[in-house]
């Protein structure tokens, strides 16, 4: 093979697409460095250098010159890293039992396809999945400061490593080895202050494994991240109407009155008043605020982060004209608080004639807290609703005349009726933001062999892994009988200003506080034991020698999951208890045996062939081949070429969580077989219909799966240039997902058995459970490029590295063609597809210093429109049909001139660029006028970090 151009332009790129680099090796040095290792993607030991893989990879001197400290930062800076709710910023709302693996957890996803199909591993393993979920690792519990670098491979590998692996592979890689003793430091100040990040490490190794005959080291972290919330940020402000944002929320520190009424408890308000005002929108208002009447002191009166509600942006606006809102996403996180302790082990064993034994272990301990808004309390007329009319503000209270006569002054006495409870929503501050702690702790226990047998490389290993997480209740929840109590009373005032509440109320919330209750556990248990031997077939081709590689993997997967200590009887209003999923242990049993043949079958053209069968108790088997080709017509060109098939098994939750029956509160349902209209119409037979929505897992599930493309080019016109250009495609089908509204409705002829009916044919129930359907198509291309040279004694370097996404599709049935590209579009909740996001960075070296200056963008892409906005019927003067690009720029400075120390100082974000504005509704995504999956909420901030070796 003509190694020499390759391994020249590799050791510039540095080991397929260096993200960042700092060591300029020449081409001689290059060639004295090349050993046989095992990399990310291929079960092959062989040369580091010879490119066939894309791969990216981090070195611990690029994260520390970067200031990262965490997986979930390394993502964010990642050009090929979707833009998904996997960050915990994403995450920072009221919880469903579906995404209740976000409490603490942070995942990877690569390529868009999501966490639950971007592999995770540890030195080359696999680790058990988040406690809660079980559907992908915690970034939070890798080991960051241990690591020797992160490789991440740029595509499919489930011919390799079997299911998940179908976005690509992150393997975090620690040290092998350690003799001496070092500490570090490390802080993150925020110019702006909040969301300071602090972190402590000590590393310690004795024995010489080569001369001694062994080595033992560990080294331990500890990592505290303080926490923001959106008001110490100002570009979280939601009260901005001439861009098309406003609070949708009319539960207001100062309650505003509804007119929620029956006929036996009609409310004061009854039905509503009739406005005097004769250019008022329509006559009767139905959300109403005394502050908001004209005369009045104004919405703002009633406490912080209070103010208008938008009259013209929601439908059901122009019955609110006095109502008031309150900026509830702004009290949402924006970085949660999290403090880590974690450590990693590893005692190794020189056992002679090249082979070694290991053991290895990692632990982690993570508390992570989640805080957002405080109660909305939404008064019912139904008797057995949880706020139903007994805890409406009483005759007795003592604002209850005020209030009358300040409607009474304004819309006339008559459609009042006096003694009548109020109805309301309130949002009662004195509750204190709704909280929940959660912990997780974390192991893997490694014991490995290692060495060459008559010329072969080996490998074996048993391992066992655990994540255990636990949530807890810690402010802002109370109990409800108690809370009934103290609300019907009028004891807790809703038409009390902030601050203003009697010691009386504040003993009560004290008492009914349901602060302590845990809320849910979960454990994930994985233990594997895997083998693999690899060498030479001693068969030569023109260009060497044929090279192989044979494995097995079996491992057994546990799940558990319990609920809540709640004591019975005891109802806790609004929190998100999940116990109809509680599963007291489920696992499965997975075989897998895999190979890999690399041919070089010219001097300059290498074809490499890799399958895995996997076997799963309960579903079956699967096999995934992977082709993959490497060819140089000349020494300054390099062509790469890959295909491979890939498949994705459900996870317990999809499989096992509890089917339970829910009632239907909307009213768009119709019968597709009665109605011509193909909506909730007038038309005979489009009546509206409420039958129950069966929902939960599906033991039936079938796994998804996947094909992926690749073709590239390396180009290397002179020693100190090259640049790569890589298309990619990942289409998956099968996919699984939960049978929505409009996939049931419009492909009625493909899940008519989804529909229950009795025998007069009516529909009393719909399976809306997990199914297999659809798929996504997905492309891109990535370009690195990088640019070497000399300068006043110095080097420097100039690095490009981008993403472009070509396309963005998905299909909810196989049979129907894919959808309009979405890329560039708002979406929401899911990874939101950037058309070009890159990342430049320069730096120069010059004696005991390295200056390094990093430009991040991220493209812009369409805002999210409301439907008012939409139809014309609104128009505010300065809405933006687009989110705009988001730029910033980090400065690091490494000094290495003291004996024994590294000191590296920078500067994120360097010109405080705030995250471009985004008009989506706080509702249905994450971010209050930001968007969380894109920017980064801290602003500008100072690191500092001291190494120091003894």
């Amino acid at each position: 093979m003509k190694l020499k151009p390759l391994i020249g332009c590799l050791a510039l790129a540095g080991l397929g697409t260096h993200a960042i680099a700092n060591d300029n090796l020449s081409v001689a040095e290059a060639e004295d460095a090349v050993e046989r290792i095992r990399v990310t993607g291929s079960s092959i030991k062989r040369t580091t250098l010879e490119g066939e893989l894309p791969i990216t990879v981090f070195t611990r001197e690029d994260i520390n010159a970067a200031g990262i400290t965490s997986g979930e930062q390394l993502l964010m800076q990642l050009n090929i890293a979707g833009n998904g709710v996997d960050n915990m910023a994403s995450n920072e709302g009221i919880s469903t039992a579906d995404n209740r693996a976000n409490h603490g957890n942070s995942g990877a996803n690569l390529r868009g396809q999501g966490s639950d199909a971007t592999l995770v591993l540890l030195n080359g393993r696999r680790l058990a999945p988040h406690g809660l979920k079980g559907r992908s690792v915690d970034l939070n519990s890798i080991p960051f400061a241990a690591l020797d670098r992160v490789e991440i491979l740029r595509d499919g590998a489930s011919a390799v490593y079997g299911t998940d692996a179908i976005g690509g592979v992150i393997n975090f890689i620690t040290r092998r080895d350690y003799t001496g003793a070092q500490v570090s430091g490390f802080a993150d100040v925020t110019e702006a202050g909040a969301g300071h990040i602090y972190r402590a490490n000590a590393l310690f190794g004795v024995g010489d494994f080569d001369q001694d005959g062994w080595n033992a080291f560990g080294t331990i972290t500890a990592k505290r991240n303080l926490g923001i919330r959106g008001t110490q940020r100002d570009f979280t402000n939601s009260f901005q109407e001439d861009r098309g944002l406003s609070p949708d929320t009319r539960g207001t520190p100062f309650a505003t009155i509804f007119n929620v009424s029956t006929a036996t408890a009609p409310g004061l308000i009854g039905s509503g008043l009739i406005d005097p005002n004769p250019n008022s929108p329509v006559a009767r208002q139905d959300a109403i605020n005394i502050l908001a009447l004209p005369g009045g002191p104004g919405c703002e009166a009633g406490g912080d982060f209070m103010g208008r509600f938008d009259p013209n942006l929601y439908p059901w606006s122009p019955q609110s004209q006095y109502a008031c809102a309150w900026e509830y996403g702004r009290h949402r996180m924006l970085q949660s608080p999290l403090e880590s302790l974690d450590f990693v082990g590893r005692l190794s064993f020189n056992l002679g004639d090249s082979h070694e034994m290991f053991f290895e272990l990692s632990a982690a301990h993570v508390e992570s807290r989640k805080s957002f808004e405080q109660y909305q309390i939404s008064s019912s007329a139904l008797a057995t609703a949880q706020f139903n009319p007994s805890t409406w503000y009483p005759s007795t209270g003592v604002n209850y005349d005020r209030i009358f006569h300040t409607l009474g002054g304004y819309f006339g006495y008559d459609g009042l009726n006096y003694g009548a409870p109020i109805a309301y929503r309130w949002r009662c501050i004195e509750c204190g933001p709704r909280t929940f702690d959660t912990d997780t702790t974390s192991y893997r226990a490694l014991l490995a062999f290692e060495g060459m047998v008559a010329d072969y490389d080996y490998t074996i290993g048993l391992s066992r892994s655990e994540n255990s997480s636990k949530t807890k209740l810690v402010d802002g929840y109370y109990y409800l009988d108690q809370l009934q109590t103290l609300l019907g009373s009028g004891t807790l005032d809703p038409f009390m200003f902030p601050g203003q509440q009697s010691q009386a109320a504040l003993d009560g919330l004290a008492a009914a506080s349901a602060a302590g209750v845990k809320l849910y556990d979960g454990t994930t248990t994985l233990t594997q034991l895997d083998a693999i031997i690899s060498g030479d077939l001693g068969l030569e081709l023109p260009g060497g020698f044929i090279q192989a590689a044979v494995g097995t993997d079996l491992r057994r997967e546990e799940y558990r999951f319990n609920g809540s200590d709640l004591e019975p009887g005891r109802t806790v209003p609004l929190a998100p208890f999940d116990d109809q999923n509680a599963l007291d242990k489920v696992s499965r049993n997975i075989k897998a045996v895999f190979a890999e043949v690399y041919f070089p079958v010219l001097d300059n053209l290498d074809l490499t062939l890799a399958g895995r069968y996997d076997h799963y108790s309960g579903f079956g088997s699967t096999t995934n081949p992977k082709v993959s080709l490497k060819y140089q017509p000349v020494e300054q060109v390099m062509v790469r070429a890959a295909y491979s098939t890939g498949f994705k098994v459900p996870n317990f939750n999809q499989l096992f969580e509890g089917e339970r029956s829910e009632p239907i509160t909307v009213d768009t349902w119709f019968d597709p077989t009665r109605c011509p209209d193909g909506q909730v119409s007038d038309t005979p037979g489009c009546e509206s219909i409420q039958p129950n929505l069966i929902r939960g897992g599906k033991v039936d599930l079938q796994p998804e799966e996947s094909t992926q493309k690749s073709i590239g080019v390396v180009l290397v016109p002179t020693d100190n240039f090259n640049i790569s250009v890589d298309w990619w495609e990942i289409e998956r089908t099968n996919t699984i997902r939960v049978a929505t509204q409009n996939v049931l409705l419009q492909n009625y002829q493909s899940f008519q058995d989804n529909f229950i009916r009795n025998s007069a044919g009516e529909i009393t129930a719909i399976d809306a459970r997990f199914i297999n359907s659809g798929g996504t198509l997905t492309r891109g291309i990535e370009v690195d490029a990088n640019l070497t040279g000399e300068l006043a004694g110095g080097s420097w370097r100039l690095r490009l590295n981008g993403n472009y996404l070509q396309s963005f599709k998905t299909k909810a049935l196989d049979t129907l063609p894919y959808s309009e590209n979405l890329v560039g579009q708002f979406v929401y909740n899911n990874n939101l597809p950037i058309k070009w996001k890159h990342t430049v960075n320069f730096s120069y070296t010059h004696g005991d210093f390295m200056h390094s200056l990093t430009q991040i963008y991220r493209h812009g892409y369409e805002s999210a429109v409301f439907a008012r906005i939409a139809s014309g019927v609104h128009n505010p003067p300065n809405f933006d049909y687009r989110v705009k690009s988001y730029t910033t720029y980090n400065y690091s400075l490494t000094y290495r001139g003291l004996e024994n120390t590294l000191i590296t100082m920078g500067i994120k974000n360097l010109f405080d660029q705030d995250p471009p504005f985004s008009s989506h509704n706080m509702d249905s995504a994450a971010g209050s006028a930001w968007e969380p999956r894109v920017a980064d909420p801290r602003g500008r901030a100072y690191t500092l970090l001291v190494e120091y070796t003894f």
